[in-house]
Order: C-alpha cells, then structure tokens, then sequence
C-alpha cells in the first residue's frame, strides 16, 4: 500500500468512527448538564468541598468559582513540585527549581501542559499522578464548565444565572472524563502502552553510555491527555515514544480521543439550545477547516522536492516510521487545530509551509474543533461576530438564536479575540529584541524566529507542543510562558462568561424573513470565512518572517 493511499485511509477511518460517536457522546453530555439529580459520589464530593450545586450563578460567581479553583490548582502544584526531593516514589529525583515549578503548574492548570523538562528525568512518580494527571482532568473539567455556561446563555432567556460551575466541574469528571478514561486506558494497555509504578533501570549500552529507563503509569496519563486535549507526555518524546504510542492503531486511537470531546460538544450544543441543526452548523464549519488542512499538510509533507525526498517517499525527518507521513499529519494538524500539543513527530522538522500549517492552526484559535470546551465557546464568540458582520452588510440588527448582538456583546467578542494576538506578537518581538532571549534558538534566520514564535503561540493558545530546537528551561522563557499561558486561559474566559450573562439576561426576538438562517451551509461558510480573515490575517506578518519566508526559500 502507498503511503498516501495509507494516509487517505486512516483520515477516513477517522471520520467514520467520529461520526458513529459524537451523536450519541453529545446527547448523553446534554443530559449530564442539564439533569436536576446528582450522583452519590458528586454528593460526596460537594460536601467535601462545602459547595451548593443547586444555587444558580451569574457570571461573576460562576467566574469567581473558576478562578479560585484554578489557583487553588496552581499553588498546589507549585508545592508538590517543590517538595519532590522529601516525597515517596520521586525516583531519587531532586526538587524542581522555582521558575519552572511556576511554569509547569502554570501549564498544567492552564490545560497547556507546556514541559520545558525531560519527564522521564524530572518527574517521580507522585508529582506525575497526584499533580499532573489530576490536573489533566480537572483543568478539562473546567473548560467544558465554561463552554456549556456560554451554551445555557444562549439556552436561557430574562436571567442572567448560568448554572452552577461546581456542579459542571465535578459532573464533567465524574460522568464523562473518568468513565471514557477508564474504558481509553485498557485499550491502550491492551495495545502495549506501559501501565506501573516501576523504578529506574539499566537496559543496555547506548552510544558508549548506559541507557536508563523508567516506568510509570503511563496509559492513564496518555488517554486522559489526548482525551482531555491537554497534552503532557510522561516521557520527553511525548506520543513518538514507544511507551505511550507504541503501533498506528494506538496512534489514530489518541488522535480520536483528542477529536472527540471537542467535535461531541457541537451537537451538546444543539440539544441545548433546542436545535440541532444550529450544532451541524458550527460542526460544518469546523470540519471544512480541519479537513482542508489535513490536505495542506499531506500535499506539502509528501511533495517530493529533490532527490532525497524522492527516495524517501516524502518528508520523512523527524517522523516516526511506525506511523508514517499520513498518520504524523494527522496527528500534527489534530494536535494545533486543538489545544493537545501532544505529538507524534517534531514539528521543528516538517516542510517550511508544514510547520506553517502547525503555527496557522494554533492562531486560528484552535477552534476546529479546538480544545475540549475552549473549542466551542471559541467558535461561537467568532459565530456572534460572524452574525454582526452579516447585520452590519444588510443593515440590519444582528440576531444570533433570538438574541440580539449589540454594543456590549460585540465588545465582548472583540476583547475575547485581540487578547491572544497581543500576548503572542507583543512577547515574541520582546524575546527577539532582548539579546538574552535568542541564545536559546539552535538556528538562525526564519526557522530560529519560527522556534521564538510557535513557543508563544503555543503557550498564549493553551496549546503546549513545542516547534523543537529552542532551549526553553531558562528564568526568561519559563516565566514569560507561564504568564502566556494563565493570561491566555483565564483572560477570554472573563469575557466569554461575561458575553454569556449578558446574553442569558436578554428576552429572545422571534424569528422574521430578514432573519439570518444560521443552520444553514451559507452561514457555515462565513463562519469559515470570518475566522480565517479575522484571526488569520492578524498573524501574517509574523507568518511572513517565518515559516512563509523558509518554505518559499
């Protein structure tokens, strides 16, 4: 079989097997949110926490209870990092310095799971259990909590409560995130995935040097990361190692878990609201996105320019051979159009226009179908301006589901999409200007810019994966990024949440001829249309001095 052919076959199998599950997975997700009963455990853990899940918030509640949970998770991180060296099952391993305590707590709080560390070096085995798989399901929890506020603004009508986010929190991990996790995780021990809690040991001679390795429980993590959209390996080669992905079956089974949160929620979406069709809309759009760029990638990694590509069937630096070109684009373009970050190959590697597509992805906003939860609220932010655009063309009053998008809404929008822009460009130009920052770029010229630029895309994006090649384990990087990556998460979650009072408070308008249809394929189009004019061509410069300029080179 040819390796595109092979290629082409596994995108299908994909498609296939997401559109047997989002149906079901996103009805049962619509229910989990919108039942009156709680479970014996989630009324455990309420009381435990002293928390009511039956009073309603508004906004500033819902994002108080957001924000006090979330730095509740980064100092306790923080602490458990910097007492590794006194805790059981650290591996011998010491403490971690203090910047990049703070940088990792930040990542994994963030759902960035940014590592400037060799896991397999670093990390016991208590900090990787109690501190970073926890904080894989909770800081997932919290962002599907977010995004089905967003949905219950548009559901709901004359009030501005949202729900409970407590309640939301323990629900997406108890009936959603654990179960699949559990089911994820013995198949992928079952497919060879490492599942224990040994210790270091000597395997052999490498290189004139002895080769070490250790264990860990490595399937529970992985599935919960890709599940998850989070993105943090348990080893420094992430999903290329062996351990956490050892066969291609295993490799298209991660890059299902990594899409199928995301893209069940747009049919949550539409029960929600009482109109699936609205869910197929916003699904449309996503997928046209994702689709065109699966292509992008394949075409530019599987052109042959110059005879060792030729020979070689295609860009092959960087991939593992076990997955091949197809199955390493699949997993690339996944892994950016969401905020995993995990990876199965190194994106520093790829084809000039190749690593272009990776960092395009990530400035889109990561909304097709995006992370789990951030997705969702992302695209319908930028389906609200989408619908101010089409008013502001037929001069007349935009509406989105019966609301009317005014002043206030479209100044929640406009913050929600500028926020992430500054954050990248503005701590890119300050690295590239400083004479510290650049010493950590293993090349020069566009492909070293390009290093500087994907690390705070990645970061502000609540993505995670890294282009490769820049050293960033120095005080500069580890708190610039940190202070990406909260900024990046918790800063359009104010504004999202803030959008979904605003509209829950608003009396719907009913439906007229003038009305823009926006369940239609028309509206899926300007959809796509508007993310990619809108975020797209805000980053293009910086494309230009990059990967553009390295791959027309």
């Amino acid at each position: 079989m040819s390796p595109v052919l092979s290629g082409v076959l596994q995108l299908l199998a994909l498609v296939a097997a997401l559109a047997l599950a989002h149906i079901p997975l996103g009805t049962y997700l619509a229910g989990v949110y919108s039942s009156p009963r709680h479970l014996r455990v989630e009324k455990w853990i309420y009381k435990g926490i002293g928390a009511d899940p039956d009073t309603q918030m508004r906004w500033p509640a819902y994002l108080r209870g957001v924000l006090a949970f979330s730095l509740a998770g980064v100092l306790f991180l923080y602490l458990l990092q910097r007492l590794q060296g006194v805790l059981p099952g650290s591996l011998g391993f010491a403490s971690i310095d203090p910047d990049q305590a703070f940088n990792t707590a930040a990542s994994f709080v963030s759902n960035t799971n940014w590592q400037s560390y060799y896991g397999e070096q670093a990390m016991g085995h208590v900090v990787q259990t109690a501190g970073l798989a926890v904080q894989n399901f909770v800081s997932a929890a919290v962002g599907i909590a977010v995004a089905v506020a967003l949905v219950r603004g548009f559901a709901r009508s004359r009030t501005g409560e949202l729900g409970n986010f407590w309640a939301d929190l323990v629900r997406g991990v108890v009936r959603l995130l654990v179960p699949v996790a559990v089911v994820g995780a013995v198949i992928l021990v079952a497919c060879g995935v490492v599942q224990n809690f040994s210790g270091i040991h000597e395997v052999g001679q490498f290189l004139g040097g002895p080769q070490q390795w250790n264990g860990g429980a490595v399937a529970s993590q992985e599935v919960i990361k890709e599940l998850g959209t989070n993105g943090g390996g348990y080893f420094n080669a992430n999903s290329a190692h062996p351990f956490e992905n050892p066969t291609p079956f295993t490799n298209l089974f991660e890059i299902f878990l990594i899409l199928l949160i995301p893209v069940s929620l747009t049919r949550t979406f539409g029960v929600m609201t009482g109109s699936p069709r609205q869910g197929y809309a916003i699904l449309g759009a996503m997928a046209a996105i994702w689709v065109s760029f699966v292509a992008l990638m394949m075409w530019t990694e599987f052109a042959h320019h110059g005879p060792a590509l030729q020979a070689a069937g295609g860009a092959t630096e960087g991939k593992e051979l076990r997955f091949g070109i197809g199955g390493s684009s699949l997993f690339a373009v996944s892994t950016t159009l969401t905020s995993t970050g995990a990876v199965d190959s190194f994106h520093s590697s790829y084809t000039g226009l190749g690593g272009g597509i990776t960092l395009l992805g990530m400035m889109l906003g990561e909304i097709a179908p995006g992370g789990v939860g951030s997705g969702l609220y992302g695209m319908l932010v930028m389906a609200v301006v989408a619908v101010f655009v089409a008013g502001l063309m037929v001069g007349r009053t935009p509406e989105y589901l019966g609301r009317k998008i005014g002043t206030r809404e479209i100044k929640y929008a406009a913050c929600y999409i500028l926020i992430t822009p500054a954050l990248v460009l503005v701590l890119t130009a300050a690295a590239m200007a400083l004479p510290t920052p650049g010493d950590s770029m293993t090349n020069t010229g566009a492909h070293g810019f390009s290093e500087i630029l994907y690390a705070y895309t990645s970061a502000a994006n609540n993505n995670g994966s890294a282009f490769a090649g820049l050293n960033a384990d120095t005080q500069w990087f580890n708190t610039t990024l940190g202070l990406a990556m909260l900024l990046g998460r918790f800063l359009p979650m104010v504004f999202v949440l803030a959008l979904a009072g605003s509209l829950a408070g608003q009396q719907p308008v009913p439906a007229t001829a003038g009305t823009l249809r926006t369940e239609k394929p028309l509206f899926s189009g300007l959809l796509v249309g508007a993310v990619l004019i809108i975020t797209g061509l805000t980053y293009f410069p910086a494309l230009a001095l990059g990967p553009l300029a390295e791959g027309l080179a």
